[in-house]
């Protein structure tokens, strides 16, 4: 069998690690907004601002501030998509998985399944900013020229 072109291996271990290291980076990366943040509005990080679903919203500042945490965090994230994951095709599974098991821990923490509008269409903006800013800049990296020219240069 001839070699391929960026053959893909299926290794578990590499996927799980890649999901743990993504996860944590999320929560890291979200508490670092939300510390952040939080001096604006003189409000520390805490659980309840990350995994309440009833927190997000427009009509208070620290429901505007998670908000922004989060679509910030979004951002960050992608860049960790970049860094981490490397391959524009798993960008979306990535994201979702992330923000699946976001949304479990939200469901573990305030005993019931997240109900509030906002908290889905944040977190639906999130993921698609995530997977979309992933996925163009893992694109530009694959996208790269490929130097052909192994002979060293010469100063001329």
């Amino acid at each position: 069998m001839a070699a391929q072109f960026r053959s893909y291996v299926w290794d578990p271990a590499l996927i799980v690690a890649q999901m743990v290291l993504l996860q944590a980076g999320y929560y890291s990366s979200l508490g670092l907004w939300l510390a952040l943040l939080g001096t604006l509005g003189s409000t520390g990080p805490s659980l309840h601002q990350v995994f309440s679903d009833e927190i997000l919203g427009f009509s208070t500042p620290p429901g505007r501030l998670s908000m922004m945490a989060f679509i910030l965090n979004a951002l960050t994230c992608a860049l960790a998509l970049l860094y981490f994951i490397r391959r524009g095709k798993q960008c979306l599974d990535f994201t979702v998985t992330v923000h699946f098991f976001h949304l479990l821990g939200c469901w573990i923490y305030n005993s019931h399944f997240p109900s509030t509008l906002t908290w889905w269409l944040v977190h639906i903006v999130c993921t698609a900013l995530m997977a979309a800013i992933g996925e163009y800049l893992c694109m530009r990296i694959e996208l790269r020229e490929i130097p052909l020219n192994s002979a060293p240069k010469s100063n001329v």
